[in-house]
């Protein structure tokens, strides 16, 4: 009976085999009358195929790490192939494993999360059919803004198959590898003239009214904020790895280098972010060595950021907005930001107009990915609450907003569960004070485009949710996060 129980698995894999041949044949066929150069695709293809079944926690974890590393290729649309290609590998997964028999580890919060990217997948579906706001012009845009959504949960479902496979404090520890190439890049933006790096590496997105600065250094994630928002989140790991290790020094080390490279991206709405996060951190464990290390932290970010003639030009810069200087006006403000160059009058008027064209489709917004194509300043909205509602109507805005709150409940109900593991608690609790952390940054950037920040909060995520008792973890260290 076991004899053939094995046979018919085998034989399962092997048609799946055989017609995944099949496809790879096409498919080369094809390439290969394209461009005889492409013909070294589906061999690749293969070949990750193979080491990814044969190696598999090697390889997820490889393919996390490397995700960091490829922003600074957008031009050649290598994100968007690597998270096509990710979210394959995980359907692929799920296939074989149906077909063998072998169980697919999810949460209830993955099937949350699953139907709200189905339900995202509406605005896809309607724009062609003149239900929203603009045309099926607009629809290639709408599919691949669902498709980055599409890869988040693969990203949460690969996570998850590893669990019971490896210990949650390896996955997170691993996770710091992701740092080496972008801390090892801003090193050469930072100390080396922009005449001796690759453009790709010298040359950072420009958004239209805001001031950049050449001295702004970005990693490989293609703008400062995104690479700011990235170093905010592993600021935060590392608290916990402070709280949870014998050895602090090399993580005390590693957590003076990331603020260091955190102040030189020069952004000051990440600036905040980290304000809201270090507050977070201190205040449910108030006592003076938190309170001290919490306003260290801050203050030397603080100087560090003024200590720049940017940085002093851009805190000078609130003094002529409507947020610190009563005599003017919201419209003066926005007849300003054509011509003073102050990013924060420009927001102002994006944020006008942008509520001026929701008006015009209410009830269903525009379209996903679509909030760029709204405004006369053509840009990006610049605040994803205001994107929301514009993209997805009321109803879209009401969707994202539960889908927002189920992530805090999320947190808080493993924080609640988790009270025999302080080494899990405390993760929950770090990840609560990031995403609280990013709900502030949302109002005044675009932090949900922010998708190197977002793959890694979702395994994060995933890792937070696992049974941390599951493999031996007796003898980890139960302390608090920045507890003395």
């Amino acid at each position: 009976m076991l004899t053939n129980k094995r046979s018919s698995r085998y034989s399962h894999v092997g048609i799946l085999v055989g017609l995944a041949g099949i496809a790879i044949g096409i498919v080369t066929g094809f390439l290969v009358g394209v461009s005889p150069l492409l013909i070294g695709l589906p061999i690749f293809a293969v070949a990750v195929v193979v080491w990814f079944f044969g190696k598999f926690e090697q390889a997820v974890i490889g393919l996390l790490v490397l995700r960091s590393a490829l922003d600074t290729f957008s031009a050649q649309q290598i994100p968007s192939a690597f998270a096509v290609g990710l979210s394959g590998l995980a359907l692929l997964y799920v296939a074989v494993s149906l077909l063998t028999n072998q169980a697919i580890k999810v949460d209830r919060f993955w099937w949350f999360f699953a139907g709200w990217v189905a339900l995202q997948g509406m605005w896809v579906v309607l724009l062609p059919l003149g239900g929203l706001g603009l045309d099926g012009t607009y629809l290639l845009e709408g599919v691949r803004e669902w498709t980055r959504l599409f890869s988040w949960l693969m990203v949460y479902l690969l996570v998850m198959q590893l669990k019971g496979k490896l210990k949650p404090q390896t996955v997170i520890t691993a996770l710091f590898l992701s740092l080496v190439i972008p801390l090892t890049v801003s090193s050469m933006q930072m100390f080396l003239p922009p005449s001796l790096l690759p453009s790709f590496l010298a040359q950072g997105s420009v958004n239209t009214g805001e001031l950049e600065s050449a001295s702004r250094i970005r990693g490989t994630l293609g703008h400062p904020s995104t690479f700011a928002t990235f170093l905010l989140l592993f600021i935060a790991l590392t608290c916990w790895k402070i709280g949870n290790t014998p050895k602090r020094w090399p993580w005390l080390c590693l957590l003076g280098l990331l603020a260091f490279f955190f102040v030189s991206t020069k952004a000051l709405t990440m600036t905040a972010m980290l304000f809201v996060f270090v507050l977070v951190m201190i205040v449910p464990k108030l006592n003076l060595v938190n309170l001290i290390g919490g306003f260290l932290l801050l203050g030397l970010v603080i100087i560090l950021f003024a200590s720049t003639e940017f940085g002093r030009e851009r805190l000078g810069s609130l003094a002529d907005t409507p947020l610190l200087n009563p005599d003017i006006e919201i419209w003066r403000a926005i007849l300003l930001s054509w011509t003073d160059g102050n990013s924060f009058n420009w927001r102002i008027a994006q944020w006008h107009f942008m509520w001026e064209a929701w008006k015009n489709s209410p009830l269903l917004g525009y379209g996903l990915n679509t909030a760029s194509y709204l405004t006369v300043l053509k840009n990006e909205a610049h605040n994803d609450y205001l994107r929301a509602l514009a993209e997805g109507g009321i109803v879209g805005f009401t969707t994202f907003l539960i889908f927002l709150a189920a992530q805090v409940y999320r947190l808080i109900n493993l924080m609640s569960a988790a009270r025999n593991n302080r080494s899990q608690q405390n993760f929950c609790f770090i990840l609560l004070a990031v995403f609280t952390a990013i709900l502030l940054g949302m109002l005044t950037d675009n932090i949900w485009k922010h998708t190197t920040l977002l793959f890694y909060w979702w395994l994060s995520l995933a890792v937070a949710g696992w049974d941390w008792d599951e493999i031996g973890n007796s003898q980890q260290m139960d302390r608090s996060p920045l507890s003395h």
